[in-house]
């Protein structure tokens, strides 16, 4: 039987992860909680809480070595080996991600690219070709891909959803803003940006 690990708990490991490496950059070597959760609007004891989760780590009244913490919780997270990702949908929002830089902090890379617009099709955006989603089938076989991003229409993200769990895609992000009914034993994470911003503006409206 798997251990329980809050859903909170796991959408903070990749800011602890993420924190670390800068603090790498700037050389440091050893540090504590406080320091490590300072910048990040978060207790220290929710940081040691979380990663009681996975285990002891750390020494008391000195704190954690910053290159072996990285390490566990790249383990953790299972980016210890890169994590090759598609995306299907190339406007706007689209493009943008896979100019993005801050994937490859979390040692992942989107690989591949699809959309069905022939004008697209054959067409470099950093280096990454457009490819015909009719061709997506082959792409995520041959290199066993198991992660995708959604970025198309609403309209389509369902027909799109299951060409991507057909083809052997297990974990989904999906930025269209739609529910996606696919098999329980696919993992699916939305991005609805109109849906947080509106939001804001209701806090905003209510202060």
């Amino acid at each position: 039987m798997k251990k329980y690990i809050p859903e909170d708990t796991i959408k903070r490991l990749p800011v602890y992860l993420r924190n670390l490496l800068n603090m790498k950059k700037m050389g440091e070597k050893i540090i504590s909680s406080k320091k490590i959760t300072l910048s990040l609007n978060i207790l220290p004891e929710q940081f040691r809480k979380d990663l009681s989760y996975f285990g002891t780590f750390g020494k008391r009244g000195v704190g954690y070595e910053v290159d072996k913490l990285i390490k566990i919780l790249e383990k953790i997270i299972g980016i210890d080996k890169e994590i090759k990702v598609i995306l299907v949908g190339v406007g706007r929002l689209g493009s943008a991600l896979i100019k993005f830089k801050g994937f490859s902090i979390l040692n992942m890379k989107i690989v591949y690219a699809f959309d069905n617009d022939p004008e697209k099709i054959g067409k470099l955006i950093d280096d990454i070709k457009i490819e015909d989603i009719n061709q997506m089938d082959k792409f995520i076989k041959k290199e066993k891909i198991k992660v995708g991003i959604i970025t198309v229409p609403a309209s389509s993200a369902q027909e799109v959803a299951e060409k991507m769990v057909k083809s052997g895609i297990k974990a989904i992000l999906n930025f269209a803003p739609t529910i996606l009914n696919l098999p329980k034993d696919i993992y699916v994470n939305y991005v609805d940006m109109a849906s947080e911003l509106g939001s804001l503006i209701f806090k905003l409206k209510n202060l």
